[in-house]
């Protein structure tokens, strides 16, 4: 880790690389996911570890916390990691993306499994719930669904997020819960980064590509939800601290970053 201010001789290096960054967020996943060439570990994903350690730290919550006879619904399933962990232990998971690369990806890599289905799908756009219930239904499981997100609320803007939560209430109906998993680092971007395993002199590579191609993240705590699933909509059921585990990028185990997970339901 470097010292509290030679960290900061990064910025010029960090913003040559996020300079490169399409400015629409849905070409930028695009873009991202087109380039991927390999998931898990080893790979080029930032945040997939590669294995079934953090999963398994949420199958407690899932377990207690979801309707066991409902369908999930994985919003920004990516390439479909945890959409395939899920479908162990669920009816039918349906994984929804923005990209229709990293939907195709996850169709690639999920080839011959039963109980798994992809759609893309902008889950804060106007329509979406309709989009994910017709899916659902032509997968045989029209009606309500839970939710798992894992990820995504951190990298999108206030807007955005309340925008996907309300999208979510039709989905959820009165059974359905959302169970959520989100990086909440408590520093700026540079001790992020800088947490990561960026130096002066190196970037681990799937860390480097994620700053050239993609928006800069923020974090995701309770004060961030409350924002996006307000008490007027949503009952919060349990929350508390989590671990994200990313690729593995300065030793052979995954990254540590600390995160925050919640459960809730429609009011």
């Amino acid at each position: 880790m470097l010292s509290s201010w030679k960290k900061y001789l990064l910025v010029p290096r960090l913003m040559r690389l996020s300079s490169s960054a399409p400015r629409d967020p849905h070409a930028a996943w695009d873009q991202y996911w087109g380039d991927i060439r390999s998931t898990g570990e080893p790979g080029d994903v930032l945040w997939d570890s590669g294995d079934d350690h953090e999963m398994l730290g949420y199958l407690e919550h899932l377990k207690r916390q979801l309707d066991p006879e409902l369908p999930v619904v994985d919003v920004g399933c990516g390439s479909g990691s945890f959409s395939r962990r899920l479908a162990a232990h669920f009816p039918h998971v349906l994984g929804v993306d923005v990209s229709a690369q990293a939907i195709a990806l996850a169709r690639s890599e999920s080839e011959g499994l039963e109980g798994i289905s992809f759609a893309t799908v902008d889950m804060s756009a106007p329509g979406a719930a309709q989009a994910v219930q017709t899916a659902l239904a032509a997968a045989g499981m029209a009606g309500e669904a839970n939710i798992f997100i894992r990820g995504v609320l951190h990298v999108l803007r206030p807007a955005s997020r309340a925008a996907l939560a309300e999208q979510l209430l039709p989905l959820v109906g009165k059974r359905g819960r959302v169970f959520l998993a989100e990086t909440d680092f408590r520093g700026n971007a540079v001790e992020y980064v800088c947490h990561l395993g960026a130096t002066r002199s190196f970037i681990p590579g799937p860390l480097a590509h994620a700053i050239r191609a993609l928006p800069m993240p923020g974090r995701f705590g309770p004060v961030q939800r409350l924002r996006a699933f307000p008490e007027s909509r949503w009952d919060l059921v349990e929350d508390g601290p989590a671990v994200i585990e990313a690729h593995p990028l300065t030793s052979a185990e995954p990254e540590r970053i600390p995160g925050y997970f919640s459960v809730l339901q429609a009011r």
